[in-house]
């Protein structure tokens, strides 16, 4: 596909989006209240006690074993096969690919692009926060354990907390965090609730996780989605960077030159001189930079270089302080006697009667 045809389908793309939002007048970004602060400092303060009473076998640990001996899945074998598809709803691929569609829309419909951004913020926070904790601890699950009533920490494994019960918190709650209106936003806030409480109690009944490992994604979604608010200044300059980018590249065409990778911008560009030196917007989009424009050379000049610099007799001009240069049209007109150039030996050897006649003879 030709540069020409990809900018065209990005053109059509994001000329919606170019428009002013069109939001409900009474839809407002959530703020870091103080409510919302309680609630994340009482979640933090449950997140770190299960973290205890695990690192230190306390009596969780002793739970999580006697459920593991329980066998649910073995207990109630008919539910097996339905909780095998509600567990996908953990799972981060296809949640992702279901609500970025939706958000994806909204997007479309309201001309902004935060709510794909909140979403992919909220997906890294996880990644980073889950998965460092995960690897860090390093936790077996109940079908690798090794040692009745052990809590099986540090042994490689990679259980501790839940991933689908933090990822069903994160992708479903994103929903409720971005609804337009305070009626939708207390609805979504009960269905992500029942899905992610659902996925966490599947993990326990399949024997995939203990139920501290449960307890331990329950709130570390809950943590992320309470400081999102945080993190919406961040999720703004973003929007207005993604449209800086997009309008630079439509100017870029409209000039007629081939639109270079953003990253071209940002990174240092090497100039004419030879020097590093970094480009600015205005400069990149006209292609112009702060050094001085070359003057033309004509083709007398270049030939009289050329020759120069390939004569075997070449050197370079040496004027000695004290005595001043006289350039030619200074000087005073001479008729030598004969040419003052060197004969060439090789001429008349190689060339002899076929020499070239006198113009005009």
């Amino acid at each position: 596909m030709r540069t020409d045809q990809i900018l065209t389908r990005l053109e059509r793309v994001f000329a919606r989006l170019d428009r002013e939002p069109e939001r409900p007048a009474h839809l407002q970004t959530p703020q870091m209240s103080r409510h919302r602060v309680v609630l994340l400092g009482s979640t933090l303060a449950f997140y770190l006690a299960i973290v205890v009473a695990v690192l230190t076998t306390s009596w969780l640990v002793r739970l999580d074993w006697q459920i593991m001996f329980f066998r649910p899945y073995e207990q109630w074998p008919q539910l097996h096969a339905f909780l095998d598809y509600l567990v996908v709803l953990g799972q981060r691929g296809p949640t992702a690919v279901m609500v970025a569609a939706w958000l994806g829309w909204r997007s479309w419909r309201q001309h902004t692009l935060r709510p794909l951004i909140t979403l992919g913020v909220a997906l890294l926070l996880l990644n980073i926060t889950v998965g460092s904790v995960k690897l860090g601890l390093g936790r077996l699950g109940p079908h690798y354990a090794t040692e009745i009533g052990s809590a099986e920490l540090f042994a490689g494994g990679d259980i501790f907390p839940s991933g689908h019960t933090a990822n069903a918190v994160v992708t479903w709650g994103i929903l409720a965090y971005l609804a337009s209106t305070g009626v939708t936003r207390r609805v979504l806030s009960v269905v992500s609730a029942v899905v992610s409480l659902s996925v966490g109690a599947t993990t326990v009944y399949l024997g995939t996780h203990w139920v501290s490992d449960v307890l331990l994604g329950w709130s570390a979604g809950l943590l992320i989605m309470l400081a999102l608010p945080w993190f919406e200044p961040l999720i703004a300059r973003a929007e207005a960077y993604v449209f800086d980018v997009r309008e630079l590249l439509r100017r870029r065409a409209e000039t007629g030159r081939m639109p270079a990778p953003v990253v071209s911008v940002l990174t240092p560009l090497l100039s004419a001189g030879g020097k590093w030196q970094l480009r600015s917007p205005a400069e990149a989009a006209t292609g112009t930079t702060g050094e001085p424009a070359p003057q033309p050379v004509t083709a007398t000049a270049a030939a009289a270089a050329t020759a120069t610099a390939h004569s075997p007799t070449a050197r370079p001009a040496v004027h000695p302080a004290g005595r001043p240069h006289v350039i030619r049209s200074e000087r005073t007109p001479v008729t030598p006697n004969g040419s003052r150039r060197p004969a060439h030996t090789e001429r008349a050897t190689t060339r002899g009667a076929a020499a070239r006649p006198v113009a005009g003879g």
